[in-house]
């Protein structure tokens, strides 16, 4: 009996399950369950978070802008769409509110005909038992849509969350998964590249850590440095430096090759809003890191999964 490492045919994933890119996006998840492309639509339902209310913080984690990473979110009243399409909880932490708040937001969202399902942005921390007991209702009423979970981690190391002023212990968030993944509620992790004091050993050991939790899909984000951050003034005072494009896609693909195969990679770069980007400029040109990384990965033979049991690089 062939092991699972050895009945993993790189060459037939790229080809028929990943739709000939060399990693398992979101959109060939999304034509394999569903035969076609759905695009995902970003909601700015009214939350705030605790570390901007005052019961952690107020000033928010030292890379949010004010719009709490929700800048191209819009009013759930707003969103009218022609086809069908994810709804998007995205600014700021969308489960930090009354059940009966969420209850009627997350309802009002899966009962429209064109959702598919509904995603989450949220913190580990802002999973109180009533919370899981709504969401677990939700997907007992709602079986033929999907209820996505996505959670905040950026990154496994302590100093770094420090620093960042994520708020909450890496067992905070691993208890997250694992009572979500007890309701059958697929996670997708939030993780940011290039976070100051970061070297590549780090950001793997992130990448290594997921692969041993029951995680559905991640998200690799470029880090961006926007007007009006903590971040932007350690930038301003040349604590650290952006990632040049060339070093960013070097440590992507390191990522991928080290992520399992199973793990769909919802995103590998990110969008900075225009009006508030400072760096790295580069980052605007979003289809040419796409591209350089694609034919990167081509050359280098380069796919999810190669070196999955690798640390190091």
């Amino acid at each position: 009996m062939s092991t699972p490492q050895e009945a993993f045919d790189p060459q037939k994933k790229i080809a028929v399950q990943w739709h000939g890119k060399r990693y398992y996006s979101l959109e060939a998840y999304l034509k394999n369950h569903y035969g076609y492309r759905i695009k995902k639509l970003s909601l700015d339902a009214g939350f705030t978070c605790p570390n901007r209310d005052g019961t952690l913080d107020t000033r928010g984690c030292i890379f949010c802008s004010a719009g709490g990473s929700g800048e191209f979110a819009v009013a759930p009243v707003s969103a009218i769409s022609t086809e069908p399409y994810i709804a998007y909880f995205q600014a700021y932490t969308c489960t930090y509110g009354p059940r009966q708040k969420l209850e009627a937001l997350y309802r009002n969202a899966l009962e429209q005909p064109l959702v598919r399902g509904i995603s989450i942005a949220t913190r580990p921390d802002c999973l109180p038992l009533e919370v899981l007991s709504l969401l677990e209702q939700l997907h007992r009423d709602y079986p033929e849509k999907f209820i996505w979970i996505e959670l905040g981690l950026q990154t496994i190391h302590e100093q770094t969350a420090l620093y960042i002023r994520r708020g909450y212990t890496l067992d905070c968030f691993q208890k997250a998964v694992y009572a979500l993944d007890e309701l059958s509620l697929p996670v997708i992790v939030h993780t940011i590249l290039g976070l100051p004091g970061e070297d590549k050993a780090m950001m793997l050991a992130t990448m290594e850590y997921l692969n041993t939790l029951p995680i559905s899909g991640i998200k690799l984000q470029l880090l961006h440095i926007l007007r009006g951050t903590d971040l932007a003034l350690d930038y301003e005072k040349g604590l650290f430096k952006e990632m040049t494009m060339d070093e960013y896609v070097e440590i992507l693909i390191q990522c991928i090759e080290r992520l399992s195969p199973h793990i769909v990679i919802h995103r590998v770069t990110g969008d900075g809003p225009k009006d508030l980007l400072i760096a790295p400029i580069w980052s605007t040109d979003k289809k040419k890191v796409l591209n350089t990384l694609h034919h990167r990965m081509k050359l280098q033979n380069s796919y999810q999964g190669k070196y999955q049991n690798m640390l190091r690089p």
